[in-house]
C-alpha cells in the first residue's frame, strides 16, 4: 500500500470543517466541544498521569470552551482545578458559556488574571485556538507571559497561543507549550517556521468525525512530507541496471576558500544515488578532493571554456557551493545558466540570480530565508512572517521549483500544492548542511524524477539522515559529512 499524505488546513478551512462535521452531527456543535474537552483530558491523563493540580486558561470563544470542559471533567475525576480568565473577561461564544456553566454547576472555581499560577501540575492553554488574527493584546499577552515563565508544562489545545496557525509566526506574546493537541485537522502553521519552537509534541484527534463528511470542501493549505513517501520516490533498482541510467550530478563551484562545499555537494549527490557525479572546481583544490573522494571526478576550470566541455557529459548541474561571486564564479555561472541543462542552483548561485534574475525553467532553487529575501527583494523577517506565501512568490516569480529552507522547509512549484518537511533538527544549522542538500536533490534528477518530486525526494531524504544522525550521537556538533552514510541508507527504503 502507498504512502498516504498528511494534508494541513488553513484556519479558514477548519472552520468550514467544523461547521460541515456540526452539521453531520445533528447540528449542536456542544456535541462536538464536549468531544475536544474529552479529547484534551485523555491526552492530558496520557501525557501527565501523575498531575493532581490544574489551571486552564480558558478564553472568550470555543477554544475557551474546550478548555472548560477539560477542567469540568478534571474536576469530576476528583483533580484541583482552577479556570483563569484573562482581565477583559469571561466567555462570550454561546456554546463556551453553555461549556462554562456547566463547569461552574460542578462546582468549579474561576479567577480573573493577575492571579497566582505557582502550584499548578500542567497548565491548560485554551485562550485562542485557531481565531488568533494578530498579535495578542495587553491582558491577554500578560496572561500568556505569566504562562509561558510558570514552572508547570503547557499542554495546549489546537493551537499554541499566540502562533499564527496559517503562517507559523508569532506576531507578539506567544506560549512555549510541551504539547499540543490539535482538533479534527493539523494546521498548516503549526509545522513550519517559528511555530515548531511552540508546539513542543503535536497531537491530532480526529473527534470522530469522519472525512467524507467534508471532504473536497476544504482543500488542504499543504501536505507534509513523511518518512513512508521515499519508497514511491525510490524504488529498488533493476536488475540489469548501469550507471548511465542514475544520472550523472556535475557540481560546480568551490573558489578559492570554498572547495570543500563543492565537495559535500559531489558526496551527497553520490550517497543519494547518482551513477556518476564530477566536481568542477578551483585547481588548487582538485587534489584534495580527489583525495577525499576519489569517485567524484574532480576536474580543474579556469573559466567558461573548460566548463563547456565538462557540461557536454553531464545530466543535471549543481551549481553555487562554495561559488563566490567573483569574476570566476560569475562566468561559471553564466555558462550554467546557457547549458540547457536541469539546474539545482544554491548559495552564490542565488546571489547571483538575484543581480540578475534570469532562469531557465527547468531548476530547483534551495534558498534559505535570506536568500529568499534577496531574490524576493524583501527582508529576511518577511519571509519568515509566511514562509508559505514567500515559497510560493518565488516559485511564481522565478517559474520553477522552490525548496525554501529552514525549520519546516517548504517545497513549492507553479500550480503545484507546497510539501512541508516533517523531519530535520536544530544540529542541522552548521555550515555545509546546504551543500548536501543540493547535491541530494541532483540525485533525485539525474535518477529520472521530475523538478518538484527531485526536490520534495531529496529534502526528505536530507532531513531523515539529519534526524538518524542526531539519534546517534547528538545534535550539537552535527556535521555535513555525519549525514553521507545515512544518505545511503536512507536512500534504499526497500533494504531489508
Amino acid at each position: 500500500m502507498g504512502h498516504r499524505a498528511t494534508a494541513l488546513y488553513a484556519a479558514a478551512s477548519a472552520r468550514r470543517i467544523d461547521r460541515l462535521a456540526t452539521a453531520a452531527l445533528g447540528g449542536d456543535g456542544y456535541v462536538l466541544m464536549q468531544r475536544a474537552g474529552q479529547a484534551a483530558w485523555r491526552a492530558l491523563l496520557q501525557r501527565w498521569p501523575q498531575a493532581r493540580r490544574l489551571a486552564v486558561a480558558c478564553g472568550s470563544g470555543n477554544n475557551g470552551g474546550d478548555g472548560y470542559v477539560l477542567a469540568r471533567l478534571a474536576l469530576q475525576s476528583g483533580r484541583e482545578v482552577r479556570v483563569v480568565h484573562p482581565a477583559g473577561g469571561g466567555p462570550r461564544a454561546p456554546q463556551a458559556q453553555r461549556a462554562c456553566t456547566d463547569y461552574l454547576a460542578a462546582g468549579g472555581r474561576v479567577d480573573l488574571f493577575p492571579t497566582p499560577l505557582d502550584g499548578a501540575d500542567v497548565l491548560v492553554d485554551a485562550l485562542f485556538g485557531i481565531g488568533l488574527e494578530q498579535a495578542p493584546r495587553d491582558d491577554a499577552a500578560a496572561l500568556i507571559a505569566a504562562l509561558d515563565a510558570a514552572a508547570a508544562p503547557v499542554f495546549a489545545l489546537d493551537v499554541p497561543s499566540g502562533v499564527d496557525a496559517d503562517r507559523g509566526s508569532v506576531p507578539g506574546a506567544a506560549l512555549h507549550a510541551q504539547c499540543t493537541l490539535q482538533f479534527i485537522v493539523p494546521h498548516a502553521g503549526l509545522y513550519t517556521g517559528a511555530a515548531l519552537d511552540r508546539t513542543g509534541e503535536l497531537l491530532l484527534d480526529a473527534l470522530g468525525v469522519d472525512a467524507g463528511a467534508w471532504a473536497g470542501e476544504a482543500p488542504a493549505t499543504a501536505t507534509l512530507l513523511e518518512a513512508g513517501a521515499l519508497r514511491a520516490w525510490l524504488p529498488p533498482r533493476r536488475r540489469d541496471t548501469h550507471k548511465g541510467r542514475s544520472g550523472h550530478v556535475l557540481c560546480v563551484g568551490g573558489d578559492h576558500g570554498g572547495g570543500g562545499a563543492v565537495v559535500l555537494c559531489a558526496e551527497a549527490a553520490l550517497r543519494g544515488g547518482a551513477g556518476l557525479a564530477s566536481v568542477a572546481t578551483r585547481a588548487e583544490h582538485v587534489a584534495a578532493a580527489l583525495a577525499r573522494r576519489p569517485e567524484a571526478m574532480a576536474r580543474a576550470v579556469a573559466g567558461a571554456g573548460d566548463l563547456r566541455a565538462l557540461l557536454d557529459g553531464a545530466g543535471v548541474v549543481a551549481c553555487g557551493p562554495g561559488l563566490g561571486r567573483a569574476e570566476w564564479g560569475r562566468e561559471l555561472y553564466r555558462c550554467v545558466l546557457d547549458s540547457g541543462h536541469p539546474l539545482v542552483l544554491d548559495a552564490d548561485a542565488l546571489n547571483l540570480l538575484a543581480e540578475a534574475p534570469r532562469l531557465p525553467g527547468d531548476a530547483v532553487l534551495t534558498p534559505h530565508p535570506g536568500e529568499a529575501a534577496r531574490l524576493l527583494g524583501a527582508d529576511t523577517a518577511t519571509v519568515q512572517r509566511d514562509r508559505y506565501a514567500a515559497a510560493a512568490e518565488l516559485a511564481q516569480r522565478y517559474r520553477c521549483t522552490v525548496a525554501l529552507k529552514g525549520a519546516g522547509t517548504i517545497v513549492a512549484a507553479p500550480d503545484r500544492a507546497p510539501r512541508v518537511l516533517a523531519a530535520g533538527n536544530p544540529g542541522m544549522a552548521t555550515g555545509g548542511m546546504g551543500d548536501l542538500l543540493t547535491g541530494a536533490i541532483a540525485a533525485m534528477r539525474a535518477q529520472g524524477l521530475p523538478a518538484f518530486e527531485a526536490a520534495c525526494a531529496g529534502v526528505l531524504l536530507h532531513g531523515l539522515a539529519g534526524d538518524a544522525a542526531a539519534h546517534e550521537a547528538g545534535q550539537r556538533g552535527l556535521l555535513p559529512s555525519d549525514l553521507l552514510p545515512w544518505l545511503r541508507r536512507l536512500a534504499n527504503p526497500g533494504r531489508t
